[in-house]
């Protein structure tokens, strides 16, 4: 890196804010996905002002900038991969306001997601979107990849919450989109632009988001069968049954399979295992809604059908769902974690595709996800120091993705496209839409300095 341009940055930020050590720049060249690459350095920015300062400096360089929360994308967001500066965010962590009355919380972006949900719970308020990594996930990041999670059927994703954003822009201009209110249609809807752009258009420095009150009731119930057919069908009804369950998840015979390999909880043998939840203000409330579930999955041959009827049976119930990331990650030395989405209505074909796929490459593919918004999470196992199994799990993501596209689907419900599925970006997008979302990278970031190589923006 350039000694002056590396004054400037220590100028900005503060020498204790600024690293170009080894071992930081090996920290930083990896997040949650398969990709890896070394920046020049990275700073720890603490206000808005230092981040214009930063990327006014950059502009001028022409030096890429890569934004960095906790660095748990899956899709390689976060990734370095022409050098730069690492802009980690994780130290603008306050919560700015919690506002009640109007509804609302203003956070900077490194603002854990556990730790908002811990602020609002004495308010009997939450943050609805309940991403998997919620623990450590930041809400910028959040916001920049439009982060959903398991009660995505009901409550929707990131976007539906954001209502408004300080961003800096790459020639370093500092603007504010949306508003505090709960509805505005003033102008374009720049706020929504930003959510789910990847870095790659402005740095969110501040978020404003609507908070809902926390839900004090919940019902849990699960049911296996021993065809996708039936499980699909099952999905449809409760879907368009009037009840909309906060959770409704699915796992596939290999996923079942491999928990049951690894684990004690001694799952059945079966081809799909579904599980519901919904929730309410009152008991009765969610009863009724989750009885109405279980008269839907007992229409559809259930192998068994079961109701939680004590806290530890709710645990129970939810102990596989919730531990099939962790055990299908222990099986091979290496795993991609995709996140197709389809219509509901495709959800079983979707299940067979995969599973067909999975054959045709002698690859071992174990699915579950949000049955509730289609949403499925098919988790690659390979041996990545095998070249062969490399190359056939490469053949089998290029035939996931247009299996899912074929279906009406898309190639990301909620991990973002980053670089894992830039190449992929041309089956969903027609010319027309791509040169669109280049001619808007190419607009606000004419040098191509923030996060490039994301996205498939690049010609």
């Amino acid at each position: 890196m350039d000694e002056k341009l590396k004054q400037d940055l220590i100028e900005t930020v503060g020498e204790q804010n600024f690293t170009d050590d080894l071992i930081d720049m090996v920290s930083f060249s990896y997040d949650a996905s398969e990709h890896s690459h070394r920046p020049a350095c990275a700073v720890w920015p603490e206000t808005a002002e230092q981040i214009s300062q930063i990327l006014k400096l950059s502009n001028r360089e022409k030096i890429p900038v890569i934004p960095r929360g906790a660095g748990t994308g899956l899709s390689g967001m976060a990734i370095p991969i022409k050098g730069g500066i690492v802009l980690d965010l994780s130290r603008m962590n306050k919560i700015i306001q919690i506002s009640i009355e109007d509804r609302l919380a203003i956070v900077q972006p490194g603002v854990v997601y556990a730790d908002l949900e811990k602020a609002l719970a004495p308010h009997g308020f939450f943050f609805p979107p309940d991403p998997a990594s919620g623990k450590v996930s930041t809400l910028g990041g959040n916001a920049a990849t439009n982060a959903g999670g398991l009660k995505g059927a009901k409550y929707g994703t990131t976007r539906d919450y954001v209502l408004g954003l300080q961003v800096v822009l790459p020639d370093g201009r500092i603007m504010r989109t949306g508003s505090r209110t709960m509805k505005s249609v003033s102008g374009y809807d720049l706020t929504r632009l930003f959510v789910g752009s990847e870095g790659t258009l402005g740095i969110i420095v501040e978020i404003t988001l609507k908070i809902n009150p926390r839900p004090t009731a919940t019902s849990t119930a699960v049911a296996t069968f021993d065809t996708l057919e039936d499980a699909g069908r099952a999905i449809n009804q409760i879907m368009h049954s009037g009840i909309v369950p906060s959770a409704l998840e699915i796992l596939g015979k290999e996923t079942l399979a491999a928990i049951n390999q690894n684990t004690d909880l001694n799952l059945p043998e079966v081809d799909a295992m579904l599980l519901a939840e919904t929730d309410g203000y009152t008991q009765t409330e969610t009863d009724y809604q989750i009885e109405k579930v279980i008269r839907i999955f007992k229409d559809n041959n259930p192998k068994e059908v079961k109701r939680a009827k004590t806290d530890k049976e709710v645990v129970e119930l939810w102990a596989a769902r919730k531990s099939a990331y962790a055990v299908l990650a222990r099986i091979k030395t290496h795993f991609v974690l995709e996140d197709v989405t389809v219509p509901m209505s495709n959800i079983a074909e979707l299940f067979k595709g995969i599973q067909a796929i999975s054959k045709r490459y002698g690859i071992q593919i174990a699915t579950f996800g949000h049955a509730g918004d289609g949403n499925l999470h098919p988790q690659i196992l390979y041996d990545g120091y095998d070249p062969e199994q490399v190359k056939r799990m490469e053949a089998a993501v290029a035939d996931l993705f247009k299996l899912a596209v074929d279906l009406g689907g898309t190639l990301t419900g909620e991990h973002g496209i980053g670089l894992s599925k830039a190449p992929f970006m041309t089956l969903e997008h027609d010319p027309v839409a791509m040169d669109v979302m280049r001619k808007i990278k190419k607009m606000f970031d004419p040098n191509n300095i923030l996060n490039p190589g994301k996205m498939g923006l690049e010609v």
